[in-house]
C-alpha cells in the first residue's frame, strides 16, 4: 500500500536528518518519490521565518 510520511522543519539541517533517520528504516526500492519544498513568511522589515518540508512517499 502506499503510504506518505510528511516533515516540517525550520532548518534545512533538521530536515535532513528527520528524513534520512526515516529512510535507514526503508528498503530503497520502497521509496517511490521525495518532494521537497521551501516557504519564507513575514514581510518587508519583520523577521523572516523559512519553512523547509517534505513529503517522501512509500510503499509499505
Amino acid at each position: 500500500m502506499l503510504q506518505v510520511k510528511l516533515f516540517d522543519c525550520e532548518h534545512e539541517e533538521d530536515l535532513e536528518e528527520e528524513i534520512n533517520d526515516f529512510l535507514s528504516g526503508l528498503d530503497r526500492k520502497d521509496v517511490v518519490d521525495i518532494k521537497y519544498n521551501i516557504a519564507m513568511l513575514g514581510e518587508a522589515g519583520d523577521e523572516q521565518v523559512y519553512c523547509f518540508s517534505a513529503m517522501v512517499m512509500y510503499v509499505q
